[in-house]
């Protein structure tokens, strides 16, 4: 491998870890944003949902865009977009202007992810696709973990403007890099080595319609839960206008001879069943990403830099175990790989089923540990298997779509899970308040106890918490709440692991091509 190979991954790593990172940084920084810009949390919830509909409408679609203005051209400029975006979002003197910069800058984040995938994919031969993809996965599954740390030690020692500012020189580092050293693919330079396009169409109705069907869809999933769903007239409004956009999109990719999205690879069952594989295992990345902190921070009571810490050692499994799967890769069929990463996430979750308001940080060290190795024997063999039949442009579509899959699947997956949060936890306080009421035999107990115990300490006079009677009601309350919010985190767990475990549906269902086993299975 030359000098150049090296800096063109080390470049396209750094590409995907701005955009990665500024998926979550921004989430700790939310309550001193409010302040200081004077917005409410409805409204700045906006910063994050205007990066992230941008993000999912150019995911799927970057290799088209990138195949009208050339690779190299198109990732060179989609890092400088982002960096200027970044700068301008740590200048932004009001919500407005700052939002419009979040919406820019996820439409150039949306290039970074699948476009460096590629180049990593390419620095490497055919057989070393699980190492390469191990590479690249590395910064895909490390990004979500540094992002609330990082964001939690800008936001405290420098302000929440750093958060942005901090892409700027990595941002030209990166631009700089990708100038100098990336080339045009060979698809790009020489017409035979893939099926020509006609680059001179450009569809701008697919285009739009694609637009209208996931800007809609990423709408409802990230505003859903605040607005009340489908009790929303706006929401329902949306929803309508995400089905009948993704309908028509759907309906004209299939008739148009150059379409920006070629639909058509979806009759392959590699790319249909990757798809779902890598849906559900975006809701299985972010759905433990999302739930975990919840519990932390009701339980455990840390802060947003110590629960970011929680998710490194996690983070650090993975990049070993993702260095491992090549070699195993050799002895070991895809499907056996893919089922050890199913055990070892369901497993993974199936420990925190036993979590308690007595569970510690410490307790989550081997879960997070457990995890990390699951998602890289699921990760690495996924993509590689779905890469693998392909190339030129077609395989940077089939690169952008799985992204846009797994980036979807998180969106579903953290918005779906935070809607059961509230409703497992409302029943299950209502299912307790009858054995902890006053009124039942245990719970007039537990009040007298702590009534009792309250007035033989004399807390009214000596530190001013009330009268004992009305600490005995609080105290019960604060068990009926904690107690309901465990039993809620455990039938979450419990539909985690379900998704976890019908991940073994489409792989076993998933064809895998014959040259693939074999070169799996070599040695």
């Amino acid at each position: 491998m030359t000098t150049t190979n090296i800096i063109i991954i080390i470049t396209s790593i750094l590409a995907a870890l701005l955009e990665i990172i500024d998926t979550s940084i921004v989430n700790v920084a939310v309550p001193t944003m409010m302040g200081n810009l004077g917005v409410t949390l409805d409204e700045i919830s906006w910063v994050s949902t205007a990066y992230m509909i941008a993000n999912s409408i150019v995911l799927p679609i970057a290799a088209w865009f990138g195949s009208r203005l050339g690779r190299k051209r198109y990732f060179t400029g989609a890092i400088a977009v982002f960096t200027l975006a970044s700068l301008a979002c740590g200048l932004a003197p009001n919500l407005p202007l700052l939002v419009i910069f979040r919406l820019i800058q996820g439409f150039a984040g949306g290039a970074l992810l699948p476009t460096s995938q590629m180049l990593i994919q390419e620095q490497f031969p055919k057989e070393k696709a699980t190492l390469a993809m191990g590479i690249f996965g590395m910064s895909v599954m490390i990004g979500p973990a540094l992002g609330p740390v990082l964001g939690g030690y800008l936001t405290d020692n420098f302000g929440w403007r750093s958060i942005f500012n901090v892409n700027v020189p990595l941002g030209i580092i990166a631009g700089i890099l990708s100038y100098m050293y990336i080339g045009a693919p060979k698809h790009e330079t020489d017409p035979s080595a893939a099926p020509s396009k006609a680059k001179g169409s450009v569809d701008w109705t697919g285009f739009a319609l694609l637009s209208l069907g996931v800007g809609c869809f990423q709408y409802i999933l990230e505003r859903g839960q605040t607005d009340g769903w489908f009790d929303s007239k706006s929401i329902t409004v949306v929803a309508t206008l995400a089905f009948l956009g993704t309908a028509a999109f759907i309906w004209w990719e299939l008739r148009v001879d150059n379409p920006i999205m070629n639909l058509r690879l979806f009759k392959s069952r590699v790319v249909s069943s990757g798809a779902a594989l890598m849906l559900a295992f975006g809701i299985v990345v972010y759905a433990l990403t999302f739930v975990v902190p919840v519990f932390v921070d009701n339980v455990v009571h840390m802060t947003a830099t110590q629960t970011g810490l929680l998710f490194i050692p996690g983070s650090i499994a993975t990049s070993f175990a993702m260095g491992m799967v090549d070699p195993l890769s050799k002895k070991l069929h895809p499907r056996a790989l893919l089922t050890l990463g199913v055990g070892f996430s369901a497993i993974s979750v199936l420990m925190m089923t036993h979590f308690t308001t007595a569970t510690g940080g410490d307790d989550l060290f081997w879960p997070l540990i457990i995890r990390g190795v699951g998602l890289a024997l699921l990760f690495v063999p996924i993509v590689t298997v779905v890469n693998y039949p392909f190339q030129g442009e077609e395989l940077e579509q089939v690169s952008g779509m799985m992204n846009f899959f797994r980036q979807i699947g998180g969106s579903i997956g953290i918005a779906s899970l935070s809607t059961l949060l509230t409703r497992f936890g409302k029943q299950n306080y209502l299912d307790l308040m009858p054995k902890m009421s006053v009124l039942s035999q245990g719970g007039y107990q537990a009040y007298g106890h702590i009534a009792t115990g309250a007035a033989h300490a004399n807390l009214s006079n000596n530190i001013g918490m009330g009268l004992p009677q009305t600490l005995g009601i609080k105290a019960l309350w604060m068990r009926a709440m904690g107690q309901s919010f465990i039993m809620s985190f455990d039938q979450l767990c419990w539909v985690i692991i379900l998704i976890t475990v019908a991940m073994l549906i489409p792989t076993f269902i998933m064809q895998m091509p014959r040259r693939m086993s074999a070169n799996l299975n070599a040695h």
